[in-house]
This record gives structure tokens, C-alpha cells and sequence, in this order.
């Protein structure tokens, strides 16, 4: 699907009124925001549909490929992001394109999207608006529920652990195994969103894929480690940015390898230390275990969670390699 750019959002904040919103052809009510973030607001919204389309599940539901994603009640999930400049966007329309080369049942797929022109500035140019259409889930991120647990002193169970890892690394492999393969380049607990199922464990899918990029860059000057660095800083959470963004060699080979290097970081400890280097708890992997359930999750899975956060991106383990271990651990704590 093409950007497409109309004036069919003619009431130029009808978002923020809660009023209704066109996406191409197709019209949603908006029900209420559910977060925000930079330029970007996240509403949940309801497709307003008449006649045979309200019958057969929506006019939206025509256009998906995998009739799964056709919600039941007909509410879903709009990304609203303001545009306002040239720069800003690109990076819409490259969001657009990488989100719309997945289908994978733990990637956030993009149902539809728009671009419109809105509100010509005194110079005569124009701003635009994105809005970008999702599967709506209402359980919240990793983050939201990690907090509420927290909260109330639980955790999830080692079980449970290993399955929600698990769903995440199937999601990368889709994306790694693209040619060129694609890097996500920002997971972290708020790009993680969480399903509760009973009897079963919590689904997991990944989202958020505006920072995505094809992942193998060759590194041959100091000036390119320094772009690759500066890009990593405006892109990549810091908690969460995988060493050779924080210290790219001069000469060295980038590869997907940058996304095995995430989960709740254990590095984070560093900003509330007087005289503490982010930077250099995460170089170095200076790991600090955050407090867990009592008893206190197996040994086994620190070692896990420890082999993976080798600095060193050449012996880092690929994702293959990751899902084969914790396959390995599945079996061992499921038994």
C-alpha cells in the first residue's frame, strides 16, 4: 500500500477533539488515547461501518491479507504522528515501508496507513499528519505490566519467562533472516506488547519498528564509526543500545547481532551511582541483577541471560543460536 495523501482529515485536530477519522476510504471514532511519545500520540479507535460492510466485519477487513486480523468488535489501534519537516517525513514513509515487509504472528503488523497534507505554513509549504492502523492490545507492554507486578511484589514465573523470550526471538529471526536482514534496533519492555491468555503464556509481540534498518554495515573510517554512533544516540534507547553503538571501532563489520542485547537492562543501575557510566556498564557488561521472586530465578537462566551480553559483537551468539538454548532451558524447567 502506497502513502496515500487526501483531505479527508479536513478537521485538522479532530483527533485530539475525539471526533472521527478517515484512513483512505475507511472511517474510525476515536475512543481514547492510550500513550504518547515525542510526536507520535497512540489512540484506540473503532471503525465506523453501515449497512452489508457492518455484516461482514468491517470495510477496513477487506484490505488484510490474513483474515485474523480482523478485529471482532472493530477497534484497533491508530498511530497519529506529526510531521514537520521534510526529514520527519522520510522516516514516516521508511517506518512505513520496513513495518510493511513483516507477517509474523510476534511482529505488530500495519494494517493500513495514510499521509496527508495539513496546514500550510506562512512560507507556503505544508505539514503533514501520519496515521498509521494496528491490531489493538489492551494488556499493555512488558513495561506496564513489569510495573504493576512490581508493585504488588509478583513476577513472572520462570516458565513464563522463557516463553515471552522465546516469542520475541522467533519474531527477530523473521526479521534477521530477510536479505539483506533487518535489525529492530530499539527493543526494549515499552516495544513489547503482552496478551494475557488463560491456561497458556502471555503473548508477546514486538512493535515499534521506526527505528528498523537493515542491519550489515561495514565500518572503514572513523568518520563512518562516529555516523553510526550519532545515529545509534537520536534511534536506539541507551539502556538498551547494544555496545558497538556506544563504541564503534573504526573498522569493524555491524551486523544483526546488535539486537541480541536487550530485556530489562540490567545496566540501568549506573545512572543513580554517583560517579556511574552508563557507557561503560554497558562496554564492559557490568551486570547487576534487579531483585527477582523468592526463590530466586535458577542459575541457569543468568548464565543464559550472561552469554548472550558478550561485548565483543564477533562472539556474540546469532539468533539461531539463542533459540536453540532456550529451547533447551524450556525443557528443562517445563519438566
Amino acid at each position: 500500500m502506497g502513502c496515500s495523501f487526501s483531505g479527508l482529515n479536513a478537521l485538522y485536530d479532530a483527533v485530539n477533539g475525539g471526533g472521527d477519522v478517515w484512513i483512505n476510504e475507511n472511517r474510525f471514532r476515536v475512543v481514547r488515547q492510550l500513550g504518547e511519545g515525542g510526536f507520535a500520540y497512540v489512540y484506540l479507535v473503532k471503525e465506523i461501518v453501515v449497512g452489508t460492510e457492518s455484516a461482514s466485519g468491517g470495510g477496513v477487513g477487506k484490505k488484510f491479507k490474513d483474515p485474523s486480523h480482523v478485529s471482532d468488535d472493530g477497534t484497533y489501534a491508530m498511530k497519529k504522528v506529526l510531521i514537520q519537516n521534510n526529514e520527519q517525513l522520510e522516516l514516516v514513509r521508511e517506518e512505513i515501508r520496513v513495518s510493511s515487509l513483516f507477517s509474523h504472528p510476534n511482529l505488530l503488523p500495519l494494517l493500513d496507513h495514510a499521509i496527508i497534507a495539513v496546514k500550510a505554513t506562512q512560507d507556503g509549504t505544508w505539514n503533514h499528519e501520519a496515521y498509521l492502523l494496528f491490531p489493538v492490545h489492551l494488556d499493555g507492554t512488558l513495561l506496564d505490566n513489569a510495573k504493576t507486578m512490581t508493585a504488588k511484589k509478583e513476577f513472572f514465573s520462570t516458565s513464563d519467562v522463557l516463553q515471552i523470550f522465546r516469542q520475541l526471538c522467533e519474531g527477530l529471526k523473521h526479521m534477521h533472516s530477510f536479505s539483506p536482514p533487518y535489525a529492530h534496533n530499539d527493543i526494549k519492555p515499552g516495544n513489547v506488547l503482552i496478551t494475557h491468555r488463560k491456561g497458556q503464556a502471555p503473548l508477546a509481540i514486538l512493535m515499534d519498528f521506526g527505528s528498523a534498518r537493515p542491519a550489515r554495515k561495514e565500518i572503514r573510517s572513523r568518520s563512518e564509526a562516529l555516523q553510526l554512533q550519532e545515529w545509534a544516540a537520536e534511534h536506539c534507547s541507551a539502556p538498551f543500545r547494544a555496545p558497538e553503538f556506544w563504541d564503534c571501532p573504526s573498522h569493524a563489520d555491524i551486523d544483526e547481532r546488535t539486537d541480541i542485547w536487550y530485556c530489562v537492562s540490567p545496566f540501568e543501575y549506573a545512572l543513580g551511582e554517583s560517579g556511574g557510566s552508563l557507557q561503560l556498564a554497558v562496554v564492559n557488561a557490568q551486570v547487576k541483577w534487579p531483585a527477582g521472586p523468592n526463590p530466586p530465578y535458577p542459575d541457569a537462566l543468568h548464565k543464559f541471560v550472561t552469554w548472550m551480553l558478550q561485548p565483543q559483537a564477533t562472539v556474540r551468539p546469532c539468533i539461531d543460536d539463542i533459540l536453540i538454548h532456550v529451547d533447551k532451558l524450556i525443557l528443562k524447567f517445563s519438566a
